[in-house]
């Protein structure tokens, strides 16, 4: 009796999970897209639900639909508004969409387009720095840029292509295929301070327009020290560029270069100017380095680099080594002493090139479980976590409040409640076995992604992992794409995540959608290994039903649970 009572709760649970927010059986809902959403893809999937007996059409034509109503198709969009008519006998419902150009495209009359002329923000170079000027402007012209006695012919920049987001990765949309037309451009190390005109001439007609930004010429520049704990660094001036390594709470450097908020420092990474400080400082940071030292304490081993000053790193992982690089540094090390522990098996270094030194930590075993960094005084303390005795998960369920719901099944069921389920019945299951737990959130809460990065490094678990639900860009199929995904950042968590991928997609018989590197919130924290999973597709109208089936829910949690104990048990024999 008690098993069809319980049978009973299931089906009750999975009938409301699978019609809430649609008055089930009462009406047409669209989930996705909202009326009036913009994008800059040529097509967009119209994710929604209606109930059975009857046919949804879309501008007229009917679309297929799941065994419980809902649909997923994608529809074709030119530049502009789109209007979409979906309706479910007498009911309707009406989209408009609009497709915007992710292309500055040049003019068709004579002229420059002012958001491409370079500088767009104030830049400061160093005297002598090649200075690249460029400008989107009517083809087959003649560009001009000058400022007081320095003039310059652009050339035009044939073949110059736009690439596709990072984001086409996800749908396997890659490929370059778009032109930019009318790019021109042209460098040199002779420009001077100041802002710049733009002139483009053809048939007699000139036309003129200044830059945004102006361009100053620097001869000396300042040093800065870093004022937050681990300040982030890139690959270039913005958010768009890739991740470098923190650098930690006192670290000095040069700044070479400035573009808008960001500066640029003298090993070549960007710093945002609000995580520094400048500081009176005759001389360049640099420093001479001599005996290293270790010390053991009951979970960690930490390193001590002793510096004249706090000078920036810079920290590469691989399978079975951590290699730490020191800028702006010169070896005279002659004695190295490493305690016995169970991590590091031995400690090498390398003066790599005149002002910067290479150390390499070779491991025991393949398998790493963590490092930091922090400075004290001007010591370098490298952190390196031991396996350990017992393990501790942390869980952060994805998404959590109303302000932040995350995907949307085809009747509006948002990722957030389903995350949070998931997430306690696997934290229930993990202490049947006798694994701690950390929950990241126990209900509606309004977390930001780096407040749930915090969470792992202030709890220092054993693992982390970041249980969500996904959904693609615009351009993607939404009818064809299904399965479980696992991301990962550092090389310490590709083991965890390659493992738990293949038990997932093994044991539940469900497709792969695959194993990706990517530069998450949730994945770069380096005190443990991190990886996000993506369990299945809030958006494709049949897996939403096996994401949202009690039973299916609960035997993912076990199974996830028992394949975390055997990774566990794997990485101690």
């Amino acid at each position: 009796m008690k098993r069809w009572i319980a049978f009973g709760l299931g089906i009750v649970a999975l009938w409301l999970a699978l019609n809430q927010g649609t008055g089930a059986g009462t009406g047409l809902f669209i989930a996705y897209p909202p009326n009036g959403h913009s994008t800059t893809s040529d097509r967009i999937f119209l994710i929604g639900t209606a109930p059975l007996g009857g046919k949804v059409l879309v501008n007229g034509r009917p679309i297929g639909r799941s065994e419980f109503g809902h649909f997923a198709p994608s529809v074709p969009l030119q530049l502009g508004k789109n209007q979409f008519t979906v309706s479910y006998g007498n009911q309707s419902i009406k989209l408009t969409i609009e497709r915007v150009s992710n292309v500055i495209k040049p003019p068709d009359q004579l002229g420059l387009v002012e958001d491409s002329l370079y500088p767009q923000l104030n830049v400061i170079k160093a005297l002598g720095e090649l200075v690249c000027f460029r400008a989107v402007a009517t083809p087959n012209s003649i560009v001009t840029v000058n400022n007081g006695d320095f003039t310059m012919e652009l050339s035009p920049e044939d073949g110059t292509k736009m690439l596709p987001p990072n984001s086409a990765v996800l749908t396997d949309t890659t490929q370059i295929v778009t032109d930019r037309a009318g790019v021109y451009g042209g460098c040199t190390r002779s420009a001077i301070s100041g802002k710049y005109i733009y002139k483009i001439t053809k048939n007699g007609e000139t036309k003129q327009a200044q830059s945004k930004g102006s361009l100053t010429i620097r001869e000396k520049f300042p040093t800065i020290v870093v004022t937050t704990d681990q300040a982030i660094t890139r690959s270039g001036a913005g958010t768009d560029f890739s991740r470098l390594t923190p650098l930690p709470k006192g670290t000095q450097s040069i700044v070479t270069g400035q573009e808008g908020n960001w500066l640029r420092l003298e090993y070549g990474a960007w710093i945002e100017q609000k995580d520094t400080k400048p500081i009176d400082r005759a001389t360049p940071p640099r420093s001479k380095i001599r005996g290293i030292s270790s010390r053991n304490l009951p979970d960690k081993t930490e390193i001590l680099f002793p510096l004249e000053v706090p000078i920036p790193i810079s920290i590469k992982q691989e399978e079975q080594k951590l290699i730490l690089t020191l800028h702006h540094v010169t070896a005279q090390t002659d004695t190295i002493f490493l305690v016995q522990n169970p991590v590091i098996d031995r400690l090498d270094f390398q003066q790599t090139l005149p002002d910067r030194v290479e150390y390499t930590l070779t491991m025991k075993t393949k398998q790493q479980w963590g490092y930091t960094t922090r400075y004290e005084n001007n010591t370098l303390v490298l952190v390196v976590r031991h396996p350990p005795v017992k393990p501790k998960v942390l869980i952060d369920p994805g998404h959590g409040s109303k302000n932040d719901l995350g995907a949307r099944g085809p009747n509006g069921y948002p990722e957030k409640d389903v995350t949070l389920i998931v997430s306690q019945l696997l934290a229930k299951e993990l202490r049947k076995k006798d694994i701690d737990v950390i929950l990241t959130r126990t209900g509606d809460e309004d977390l930001f992604p780096q407040q749930r990065a915090d969470m792992i490094n202030r709890n220092q678990p054993t693992i982390a992992l970041s249980i969500h639900y996904n959904a693609l860009p615009d351009n993607g199929n939404a009818e064809q794409t299904e399965g479980i995904g696992v991301f990962w950042y550092h090389p310490q968590s590709h083991r965890l995540a390659q493992f738990l991928h293949d038990r997932l997609t093994s044991l539940l018989q469900r497709k792969s959608y695959g194993i990706f590197w990517n530069n998450l919130a949730l994945t770069r924290p380096t005190t443990a290994p991190a990886v996000l999973l993506e369990l299945g597709f809030m958006i494709h109208p049949r897996e939403f039903a096996w994401i949202v089936d009690p039973q299916a829910q609960q035997k993912l949690a076990k199974t996830l649970a028992q394949s975390l104990q055997e990774w566990f048990e794997n990485q101690a024999s």
